[in-house]
């Protein structure tokens, strides 16, 4: 809808060419109906200021539209009834009836009111013979059924306009409740995430540190000083790591060394666990040809970190075989068996540690199977799809 400023220009505008055409190009038979049509103009124009411009826009008051409304037909009357050119006065009367109406019951009616009176305004002044009757009503009824047809049109298109807007704002809001949820959801997943991390970097790292001071602890006792001065470096080296895994993970990047290779990073995480405990490890890193980009190469060593922990803490094996691989079509494969006491895999315990392994597997699109039976070890493998190209990360670069 036009505001206030832009009917001001239009009634301003309009009236000034209707009163100068009228002067001077369909003058009237006498001066004094060219005063008594100046005159109507200014009456509809000062109905407009005093009355009908405060209604323009909402909020209206309900008695602006009759005050207006009666102001406008007596103007139009008395300007056709001066002068026949005054019916133009109807292209200012007609849609501001409609706008000051605001529906389509009050345009219709105020319609019908202008019509009648410029009906009124010609038998007025030039008579109530047959022709007067007959200019009069053809006048009134096809300017009446034009101004009911284009307000019909734009109060349509005002509706939808309006029903646009109404939806273009709940769009927005539902827009705005979407983001929260899905701020909502990054958030949680932030928190699973970190609680990953801290399971298989700290906690691990700090488990190791409690079984090497227990066995310092044990050799002060016994007597073994220089044992116990080794364990004591390696609790030192072990809390160097630790530090360098929180330090990794503030920074929100992986938490684990960053060797120049990926082969050099499970040596040193196989290194580690041969140090913990009495099982031995047998590494084999030789399918591990091309380089591996830096969200499987985590994933990787992820798994491997927590199967070497659960062979460590529960299989109670003697042997443990590691084998990491690139395959042919650039996915990435670990195998890690132990010749442990093994388990039964439908009746294991809700450990969060293979949870954990599944999920991280899941997320990087690739499978995991453990197989295992009591008494006859157990053989976790884990296979990770290739890499889009664009998430090819140069190891070089310090992925992990």
């Amino acid at each position: 809808m036009l505001s206030e400023r832009r009917w001001d220009a239009i009634v301003c505008i309009v009236a000034a060419v209707i009163a100068l055409a009228l002067v001077f190009l369909f003058a009237p038979s006498t001066a004094a109906r060219t005063v008594v049509g100046l005159g109507s103009i200014g009456l509809f124009v000062a109905g407009y200021a005093a009355i009908g411009r405060a209604a323009v826009e909402p909020p209206r008051a309900a008695w602006r539209y009759p005050a207006f409304l009666s102001v406008a037909a007596i103007a139009v009357g008395i300007g056709v009834g001066a002068a026949p050119f005054m019916a133009m006065l109807q292209t200012l009367a007609y849609p501001l009836v409609w706008v000051i109406g605001d529906s389509r019951r009050r345009g219709i009616g105020g319609s019908v009111v202008i019509a009648v009176s410029v009906f009124v305004g010609v038998i007025i002044g030039y008579g109530a013979d047959a022709d007067s009757v007959l200019a009069g009503a053809t006048t009134a009824v096809f300017s009446l059924a034009f101004a009911i047809a284009i307000g019909l049109w734009i109060a349509r298109i005002a509706e939808y306009g309006e029903e646009r807007e109404r939806l273009l704002a709940e769009l927005t809001a539902a827009q705005g409740q979407v983001e929260a949820l899905s701020r909502e959801r990054g958030a949680s997943a932030e928190r699973e995430r970190l609680a990953r991390d801290i399971h298989d970097t700290l906690a691990q790292t700090l488990a190791g540190l409690v079984i090497f001071a227990e066995r310092a602890g044990r050799q002060s006792r016994e007597g073994q000083t220089d044992a116990a001065a080794a364990t004591i470096a390696t609790v030192e080296q072990v809390a160097r790591d630790a530090l360098a895994e929180a330090r990794a993970l503030v920074a929100r990047t992986a938490a684990v060394p960053r060797e120049p290779a990926f082969a050099a990073a499970v040596e040193r995480l196989v290194e580690r666990f041969r140090a913990q405990g009495r099982a031995a490890i047998e590494l084999d890193t030789a399918g591990v040809a091309a380089e591996l980009d830096r969200e499987t190469q985590v994933v990787l060593l992820r798994c491997l970190q927590e199967a070497l922990s659960n062979a460590a803490k529960h299989a109670d094996a003697d042997l443990v075989r590691v084998r990491v691989r690139v395959e042919a079509d650039g996915g990435a494969a670990l195998e890690v068996a132990d010749d442990g006491r093994g388990f039964e895999p439908a009746t294991a315990g809700a450990g969060f540690g293979l949870d954990g392994m599944r999920e991280r597997v899941a997320l990087a699109g690739g499978a995991i199977e453990v197989a295992s039976t009591t008494g006859s070890g157990t053989a976790l493998r884990v296979r990770l799809p290739p890499a889009r190209p664009d998430a090819v990360n140069d190891v070089r670069g310090g992925p992990v």
